[in-house]
């Protein structure tokens, strides 16, 4: 069996955040939400704490996109930050707007932008949000749509990628390929984690703001 330091870069990422995934996927605010426990209005939140998170991994990714230990797997089409302004706009028509910016955000979004110095750590967090969006994000938009009647305030978790299990698969590939050195792959991999813990603080704090 490979070990995390000898697999390929996509089978170590996935290995490596195991622990870290977990967490973030049964932080009680997102089980809540997903079984139908929650309300739409904390779906309007957890899009308001993405959009700076967003905002900043986009330009970390412009700001460094030329760098090759990058650019294979950049693509304009995964980009987000217009569909979360369009989300929100939308949600706010309709009656659901949110205020709250939970400090773990900022927090995630600062470490976003300081990646525009170490591309390497940015691999990581564009993998662990990207995939994690035409995975997961999949999942989520089903279980909003079906607990909560949503129709509109979701192009978030739409892509126009015709078979986003093939990209995945292409996207795997490119991470494989990529030239990284060894501390550049420690750099990506320890991102990663981070990246899930992050993302676990914001459920955590969206809990204690006493969002549902």
């Amino acid at each position: 069996m490979e070990t995390t330091i000898s697999a390929p870069l996509s089978r170590a990422l996935h290995d490596s955040t195991m622990v870290a995934h977990e967490q973030a996927e049964n932080a009680p605010f997102i089980t809540r939400l997903m079984s139908g426990e929650g309300t739409p209005d904390g779906l309007v939140a957890l899009l308001r704490q993405s959009l700076p998170v967003y905002e900043a991994l986009e330009d970390a990714c412009r700001r460094v996109g030329s760098d090759p230990r990058l650019a294979a797997i950049l693509d304009p089409r995964l980009e987000r930050t217009a569909a979360l302004h369009a989300d929100l706009e939308a949600h706010r028509v309709q009656g659901r707007s949110c205020d709250v910016l939970v400090p773990a955000a900022e927090m995630y979004a600062a470490e976003l932008r300081a990646c525009a110095s170490d591309p390497a750590a940015l691999i990581g967090h564009h993998y662990v949000r990207y995939l994690g969006d035409l995975s997961g994000g999949q999942i989520i938009k089903t279980m909003v749509r079906r607990h909560y009647g949503l129709e509109e305030g979701l192009s978030f978790y739409e892509f126009d990628i015709a078979k986003p299990k093939v990209y995945k698969d292409g996207y795997r590939a490119a991470l494989d390929a990529l030239a990284l050195s060894e501390a550049d792959r420690a750099s990506a991999l320890a991102a990663a984690t981070r990246a899930f813990e992050l993302n676990h603080r914001i459920f955590v704090d969206l809990e204690a703001a006493g969002i549902r």
